[in-house]
């Protein structure tokens, strides 16, 4: 019995080691590899340090310069690979891992799109909040948060408070906007609201400022800004003795026009001006405040010797403007109607200029002159019979002109060049002040400060006929122009300097 026991549990301790045997050969662990490259679906250019990782996981690894990575020795199985670059989507592939194999895969990775965050409410600058007296012309300066977004766009609308009209203005990018033609005496509103594109436009805050009251300013004048002529007011702080100038200049013409020779009509609070269209000087007429611009002249334009030296005049009672075209003066309505010719020379000489006596209508004060702007003669004529009553300059050699009839027609104001020089440039060297005395009969050059070198020409009285503005300007071609004052009665031995770089001055 004992020995059948024996034999039994040897039997069994050789089955159970057999078996265990057996087993440890069917679970040994077999590999492969797996080796891929990582390249930018933009240009096909391979990524570098781009992170390889594998679901189940195995190693770590880094794609090289040139795009490649690799897994040797994984256990063989179904991979879920990721490849993980900053800046860029994250890509999955799947590769199978057989034993001693090696799996590829490709990886074409997508630049990732950037969400951009929203720009902050734009900060409004200038004009600052409560801001009074701004002139016509405004620029307006916010701020804005750095964005991420290729483009911010910016919206500045403007409301007038007193008409409720609304103006939006389109800014792409920069934070400055300049805005022309404002009402004068207004109040506006104003607010910036920006845009990236992706997010809700912001707005800033709402600011308040005003503009000035259309200031009185009691002269005109002609500036250069840029290729054109432009019309400005002007105050007279320096006819005080002050040495201010250039005070409370205001813009009235569009410097994207050729506008001068401005002529203001207190009768019907008007100015008239010339302004090239297409080749020819057209008279224009504006407000006092620069708006409400028409066209006078049509089919028979202001023409002559230089539009530079041509004029024209107001009736007394502004309801006429007289004006020349080569020999002849025309009388038109302000509206453009009643377009009529009213004098002609006898001998075919250009006029070039005119004016009329305020208490007697029908006495004209013309100067003419040859083609090249020479023989000049300033003379007073009658409408009515087109006789000529007063010779005041004729005979002399050199340019003249600036003429200008005393309210009762006591006094002539003129300019001549002293020098006498006649030039194909028609290049005047000096240039001086004369008041002809009706009743004397004689011409008298007032005692200015002009020196040697410089030219007094486009003299105007004032209204009081007690001062006289004008044009100094140095006798080299293209030197800047000025405007000066000078008092007749001799109490301010100094010429007060007005204007910079101004001329055609008017004084009404």
């Amino acid at each position: 019995m004992k020995i059948k026991n024996i034999l039994y549990k040897f039997a069994l301790v050789l089955f159970v080691f057999t078996t265990s045997c057996s087993e440890d050969t069917i679970q040994e662990e077999m590999t492969g590899g797996l080796t891929g490259t990582v390249i930018s679906s933009e240009d096909d250019m391979p990524l570098s340090n781009v992170k390889i990782t594998t679901n189940p996981s195995s190693s770590t690894v880094f794609t090289d310069d040139n795009g490649f990575f690799s897994l040797l020795n994984i256990a063989v199985d179904d991979y879920s690979v990721m490849a993980e670059l900053d800046g860029f989507d994250t890509a999955f592939e799947g590769a199978a891992v057989i034993p001693d194999e090696i799996a590829t895969v490709a990886f074409e990775l997508d630049r990732a799109s950037i969400t951009n965050d929203p720009p902050s409410a734009p900060v409004l600058l200038f004009p600052i909040d409560g801001a009074n007296d701004l002139e016509s012309e405004v620029e307006f300066v916010w701020s804005s948060s750095v964005s991420n977004a290729e483009s911010l766009t910016y919206d500045l609308e403007l409301r007038n408070a007193f008409t409720n009209e609304i103006e939006n203005y389109i800014i792409e990018q920069d934070t400055t906007f300049t805005v022309s033609d404002l009402n004068l005496g207004a109040t506006y509103f104003w607010q910036v609201t920006v845009d990236d594109d992706e997010n809700s436009p912001v707005s800033s805050t709402i600011s308040e400022f005003s503009t000035l009251a259309f200031p009185s300013n009691p002269f005109l004048f002609v500036k250069k800004e840029g290729d054109n002529s432009v019309i400005f007011s002007g105050d007279g702080a320096g006819d005080t003795g002050n040495s201010q100038v250039d005070v409370n200049l205001f813009q009235l013409t569009d410097d994207g026009t050729n506008s001068f020779r401005p002529r203001r009509s207190t009768q019907a609070q008007r100015i008239a001006f010339l302004r090239t269209v297409g080749g020819d000087a057209h008279i224009f007429t504006m407000d006092l405040t620069g708006e409400n611009v028409q066209q006078v002249t049509s089919t028979i334009p202001v023409a002559g010797f230089r539009l530079d030296e041509l004029d024209f005049t107001w009736s007394p009672n502004g309801d006429r403007i007289i004006y020349p075209y080569f020999d002849t003066l025309y009388s038109i309505n302000p509206d453009g109607t009643g377009l009529s010719a009213i004098y002609q020379t006898t001998d075919g000489s250009f006029i070039s200029e005119v004016d009329i006596q305020e208490f007697d209508e029908d006495l004209l004060l013309i100067k003419t002159n040859n083609i090249n702007g020479y023989e000049v003669r300033i003379f007073t004529a009658r409408i009515s019979t087109g006789i000529e009553e007063i010779v005041i300059l004729e005979g002399e050699q050199g340019a003249a002109g600036g003429v200008q009839i005393s309210a009762n027609g006591d006094r002539i104001l003129y300019s001549r060049d002293i020098s006498n020089s006649e030039n194909p440039q028609y290049r005047i060297f000096s240039g001086r002040l004369f008041i002809y005395d009706v009743a004397l009969a004689t011409s008298a050059m007032l005692a200015t400060d002009v020196i040697t070198g410089e030219n007094d020409l486009d003299p105007r009285f004032s209204p009081s006929e007690g001062d006289v503005i004008f044009t100094r300007v140095d006798n080299n071609i293209g030197a800047p122009p000025a405007i000066f004052l000078f008092e007749l009665g001799g109490n301010n031995p100094d010429d007060d300097e007005l204007f910079t770089n101004a001329n055609m001055p008017d004084w009404e």
